[in-house]
């Protein structure tokens, strides 16, 4: 018995399992075991007469207050602009500064008459998370310019307004996952080492691997120009993901993208960086007006649901004074704002061909209603200048559409335009394409169908360079080789997508940085990037 006995227990250890596998999880502070300064704020009120709340808290300490007999702490954790108040005894605050990362818990209790916080903490425990050097902080309580703060974003992450900016970010990135969703939409993750140039303007960074450090040729290879291709061939950060969507269009019926994009231009303005985020879209159509309208939709989605949201009204209520445009004189960011988002919403959006966009701003010059820097001209394409005239004039407030621009000026890929206006007389061929142009910040959505034929796709390549073999698709391609020369090089695939069952479709790149911050009313899009890269600035 004892035998058995012994044997039955050991038997029932080998197969015991742990008890959280089956729906007893051990405790854990994965998730935090604190609130946010933003869910203790919404708590209903408590009076005198109730039994205080207990809260707990952890922040950064933004302000604090010293007196004989009390010290008052702001406190902000990124999840509100607002600041929480926390009231500590003398002893409690010893340490304590601006930028120390603290843990405090006590009770939730009304404030005075009088003041403009309704509830404070009145903090029992108090634990220095991380210590800091109140003095060389960087981030004071006083204003800081934009210029300031770019040259430390590691830091300004932690300032109320920048952290609206991430909190805008992230609902935007789901309102737009979620209008996709809804409409049965695939997301896609394509890749950022690309062997072509998308848009073949060449602003493109090339991928090189960095050669030991104790390598004995390494600064003679790098001076020559021999450093060992990692991929056989030159490879790229991509530009725009357009053309690796297109070869998921084939199997499904639409699909998007918002990823990471790279150009290598060397441009110093308020509205150009070198990585940015594109949100990316192609459906199967033929119509030009389908792929305008999923914009338009697209858009008014997001601005719908950001006005009923928190950080929508956070946005609209921060205390920030802005210049929109010169000699309009100065408005709140909360005017800019509403101004915008009307905009957007109140009515359909203008659409002009470019052809009437010339047309317009030559008879604005003749009439001496405005002087340009550079002249209109069919061929040359709209300047920044243009385009401001054009959104202003016609769309009053709101975005206008500008499409089927010459050939000439826009990328192979894209399908001449519908025959009714396929040709500018006295000029050239069009392409199906759009710009959209929002009041202020410009281009922000380019898009086209895409021309999906063979043969003159292969045509429109040759004109722009990039196809110089009538024999290249017979050419044998070698796994182990690289690309050979002539034919569409490592533009063959995308040919590929055509020889093999191709369907019409269409897309567009919009740029999200660009809209992010023209819906919070930040004209630079530097200040709406966490880590702004552009040219001759890249620290952090």
């Amino acid at each position: 018995m004892i035998c058995r006995s012994l044997c039955q227990s050991s038997s029932r250890s080998r197969n015991a399992r742990p008890t959280w596998l089956f729906g007893q999880r051990p405790s854990s502070t994965v998730h935090g075991s604190t609130q946010t300064i933003a869910s203790i704020l919404a708590l209903a009120p408590v009076t005198k007469q109730q039994v205080p709340l207990r809260v707990e808290v952890t922040g950064h300490v933004r302000t604090i207050r010293n007196q004989k007999l009390r010290s008052f702490v702001e406190l902000g954790d990124g999840s509100t602009v607002t600041s929480l108040q926390a009231l500590l005894k003398p002893e409690q605050a010893h340490g304590l500064g601006t930028g120390t990362a603290v843990k405090i818990s006590g009770t939730w209790r009304p404030c005075p008459p009088g003041k403009e916080q309704s509830h404070e903490l009145h903090a029992e425990e108090v634990e220095v998370v991380g210590i800091t050097e109140p003095e060389s902080y960087p981030i004071q309580k006083k204003h800081h310019s934009a210029e300031y703060l770019r040259t430390i974003p590691h830091l300004r992450l932690r300032t109320p307004f920048n952290a609206l900016l991430a909190r805008l970010r992230s609902e935007c990135d789901f309102y737009v996952a979620s209008f996709f969703h809804d409409r049965q939409f695939v997301r896609l993750q394509p890749p950022v080492i690309t062997s072509s140039d998308c848009e073949g303007a060449g602003e493109v960074f090339t991928v090189s691997p960095k050669e030991p450090r104790d390598s004995p040729h390494r600064e003679h290879k790098a001076s020559m120009g021999h450093l060992e291709e990692f991929f056989r061939s030159p490879k790229y950060l991509t530009v725009s993901s357009q053309l690796h969507l297109e070869a998921f269009i084939h199997e499904h019926q639409n699909v998007w993208t918002l990823s990471p994009t790279f150009r290598a231009e060397k441009s110093d303005t308020p509205r150009h960086l070198s990585e940015f985020y594109m949100l990316e879209a192609e459906i199967r159509t033929g119509k030009l007006p389908d792929v305008m309208n999923l914009v338009e939709d697209l858009i008014r989605s997001v601005v719908a649901r950001l006005k009923e949201s928190k950080v929508g009204d956070e946005l609209v209520s921060v205390e920030h004074i802005t210049e929109p445009n010169e000699g309009e004189g100065i408005s709140s960011r909360a005017e800019v704002i509403q101004q915008r988002w009307e905009g957007l919403t109140r009515r359909s959006w203008s659409r002009i061909t470019y052809s009437e966009a010339i047309q317009l701003l030559q008879a604005a010059v003749d009439a001496r209603q405005v002087t340009f820097c550079y002249n209109p001209s069919w061929h040359s394409g709209l300047q920044l200048e243009h385009e401001r005239f054009i959104a202003a004039e016609i769309g009053q407030g709101s975005p206008v559409f500008v499409t089927d621009y010459p050939q000439e000026i826009k990328p192979f890929y894209m399908l001449p335009s519908d025959p009714g206006m396929r040709t500018h007389p006295g000029f050239g061929s069009t392409v199906a394409c759009f710009d959209l142009l929002l009041p202020e910040m410009c281009e922000v959505v380019g898009g086209s169908l895409r021309e999906h034929r063979l043969q003159p796709l292969m045509q429109s390549m040759r004109r722009h360079g990039l196809y110089s073999a009538t024999d290249a698709e017979d050419v044998p391609r070698d796994e182990k080789s690289p690309p050979a020369v002539g034919g569409a090089g490592n533009l063959e695939w995308y040919l590929d997508l055509r020889r093999y069952g191709s369907v019409p479709h269409g897309g567009f790149g919009l740029g999200f940085d660009r809209l992010l911050g023209y819906l919070a009313g930040v004209d630079n899009v530097r200040d709406v990037v966490p880590w702004p890269r552009y040219y001759g600035k890249c620290d952090c």
